[in-house]
């Protein structure tokens, strides 16, 4: 008998512009896009990601990026941070240092520059960047931050320290198949298991096989629904203790549109259904307040055969996703 597995929806809640010109121009347009994502069929951006949450009981761990509003303005942020709270979701912290540039007054020399990822800047300047996005969100309505998500995943040792000196203490930027991810933490942590690094609690996004053996982000873009499934059944099966699935507020939507993408639309459906039946089984969680990790044993797959993967699907759950993909392809 095992304990029931806990699992985390998290979502990374993000404005993009499509490219770094004409961003006044352009703004309105994407913040109605990403947060509302307004099609003829609803909308299917935030709204429709919490309307499932909600029809199921289910509670979601959105990681805002605020730094956009460090350039628009509070009150956007503001209308996003009102409607995560409105179903008492948790609300966590995101940054995309893509922004930094754009913030006036600079936040520090050498900020004029654009630098896509955290693990380009300095801990001092990291530091500054999660203390400014902690009080943009303070700003907006949400006080409350203690875990933090590094955007493109891309964290590096400094970004722990200083997120030890800030008093943040959970951590979910590592992604064992991101190329960007920790690349000075490559030999020094385990990518897979929840553990304690500079005094912060990590939970790294789940990585599972799929059907041919390969690695496997659980993420709703990127995983068949059986995948998923099976994913977390075989996981709970070989006593893990965290699961941790990705999304983003705009994955719903076609690319570069704000139409449904009905296949996704349909994953999340389904997920979130399985989930809402098996609570015996799983329990969705969020990071408030953050969850024990066992950093004596650290054994969070101690019956897995499948090391370092928690999980395994179906060669037929992998071919479906490849079926998924065609049809995407296909029918736009």
């Amino acid at each position: 008998m095992h304990e029931t597995m806990k699992v985390y929806l998290t979502f990374d809640i993000e404005i993009w512009c499509n490219n770094w010109e004409e961003l006044d121009v352009r703004f309105p347009h994407s913040f109605h896009r990403y947060v509302y994502g307004h099609s003829q069929s609803g909308d299917y951006a935030l709204p429709k990601t919490l309307e499932i949450l909600d029809r199921n009981a289910l509670k979601g761990v959105f990681f805002v990026e605020p730094l956009f509003a460090g350039r628009f303005g509070i009150e956007h942020l503001a209308v996003i941070v009102d409607m995560i709270r409105a179903g008492n979701h948790d609300i966590q912290l995101h940054l995309h240092p893509e922004w930094t540039d754009e913030i006036r007054p600079l936040l520090f020399p050498g900020a004029n520059r654009k630098r896509q990822h955290l693990s380009y800047y300095t801990l001092e300047e990291q530091c500054t960047l999660l203390a400014y996005g902690r009080n943009l969100l303070a700003a907006a309505g949400h006080d409350q931050v203690t875990a933090f998500r590094a955007g493109s995943f891309a964290c590096n040792t400094d970004t722990y320290r200083a997120l030890r000196q800030c008093g943040i203490t959970l951590d979910s930027s590592l992604n064992a198949v991101h190329p960007d991810c920790g690349i000075d933490l490559r030999n020094t942590l385990d990518f897979y298991r929840p553990q304690v690094f500079e005094g912060v609690r990590i939970l790294p996004l789940t990585i599972f096989r799929d059907g041919f053996g390969k690695p496997r982000p659980a993420q709703l873009g990127a995983c068949s629904f059986p995948e998923m499934r099976n994913a977390l059944e075989s996981a709970a099966d070989n006593g893990t203790r965290h699961f941790v699935i990705l999304s983003h507020n705009f994955e719903m939507l076609r690319q570069g549109r704000s139409e449904p993408d009905g296949i996704v639309v349909r994953r999340f459906e389904a997920l979130c259904a399985f989930l809402a039946a098996h609570r015996d089984k799983f329990e969705v969680s969020t990071l408030s307040p953050a969850p024990t990790i066992d950093t004596q044993l650290r054994q969070d797959y101690p019956f897995c055969p499948s090391y370092p993967y928690p999980g395994k699907a179906s060669l037929s759950s992998t071919f479906l996703r490849h079926g998924e993909q065609l049809a995407r392809r296909i029918f736009g």
